[in-house]
């Protein structure tokens, strides 16, 4: 899977670009508009470059659609059989682990079910820079799962991402979750 910070940084970038030419045209006709003078502004120019951001629009979409690194993952669910299986369970603004620490295998698909006994909460795993890698909302009563391929190694903190009152605030467990490398692999 494509780290998303990578993704990330890409659409920022091809984006920002998108917006900057959008600004264009709305500076170019508020230019002409207010012109002293000659203001009229040629139809055909200007629907012709109307007509490129919208195409240039479109074509951002469908190229990006792709890159999204857990999509395939999520549309083939039914049929990706998880290598390993975290039961998490969040109650009274505390997260409760299956172990101290979760060790996982580069390039394992670890399925993370997460149960709430009380309020709505959040689920992510976070890098050690504070950016986060995934997230999901964990709502009482309801399947809260999510499927994640680890492709590097790392050590990774889990926080609630949610507001679930002032005590959530502290609910993040520190370098709880680590992937090795390939060539030190973990038990199942």
């Amino acid at each position: 899977m494509i780290d998303s910070t990578t993704v990330l940084n890409g659409q920022a970038i091809a984006y920002t670009l998108y917006v900057l030419a959008i600004l264009s045209l709305m500076a170019w006709f508020a230019y002409r508009v207010t012109r002293q003078g000659k203001s009229s502004i040629k139809p055909a120019l200007f629907y012709s470059f109307a007509g490129m951001l919208i195409v240039l629009g479109v074509s951002l979409h469908i190229i990006t659609y792709n890159t999204i690194p857990w999509s395939p993952m999520d549309l083939n669910r039914s049929e990706i059989k998880a290598d390993r299986t975290f039961d998490i369970s969040v109650a009274g603004h505390a997260f409760k682990l299956p172990a101290e620490k979760l060790l996982i295998n580069q390039n394992e698909k670890v399925l993370f079910n997460v149960t709430s006994g009380d309020l709505t909460y959040g689920f992510g795993l976070f890098r050690a820079d504070n950016s986060m890698l995934f997230q999901m909302q964990v709502i009482p009563g309801h399947v809260n799962d999510i499927l994640w391929q680890f492709d590097a190694p790392g050590i990774y903190s889990i926080r609630s991402t949610e507001y679930s009152g002032p005590k959530g605030v502290n609910m993040v467990l520190k370098d709880v979750v680590e992937v090795v490398a390939s060539n030190q692999q973990v038990a199942k």
